[in-house]
C-alpha cells in the first residue's frame, strides 16, 4: 500500500526532521519527503510525503505532522480520462 500526502513543510531540512519523527512511530514503513514545484489547484509552495507499507495509519500520520505545526492532507487519487 502507498499513501501520498501534501504538506506545507517548507524545506528539505524540516522535512527530514518530520520523517525522522514519523519513523519513531512507524519504523516498518518506508517514508520519503520531496519539495515539489507548484501544481495547479494546490498551494503554491507544497511538499510531498510518500509512505509505503502493509498498513498505513493516515490519520495518525496527519496528526503527528499537524502537532509539529504543519498542514497535511491525503493526496486524492484521481483518474484522468
Amino acid at each position: 500500500m502507498i499513501e501520498v500526502f501534501t504538506t506545507n513543510i517548507p524545506n528539505q531540512i524540516q522535512g527530514n526532521k518530520v520523517v525522522k519523527s514519523l519513523k519513531l512511530y512507524f519504523s516498518e514503513l518506508q517514508i520519503d519527503f520531496d519539495i515539489e514545484a507548484p501544481i495547479v489547484n494546490y498551494p503554491r509552495d507544497h511538499s510531498i510525503l510518500r509512505v509505503e507499507g502493509n498498513t498505513i495509519d493516515a490519520e495518525h500520520i496527519i496528526s503527528i505532522i499537524n502537532k509539529k505545526g504543519y498542514k497535511c492532507h491525503i493526496l486524492e487519487d484521481k483518474i484522468c480520462h
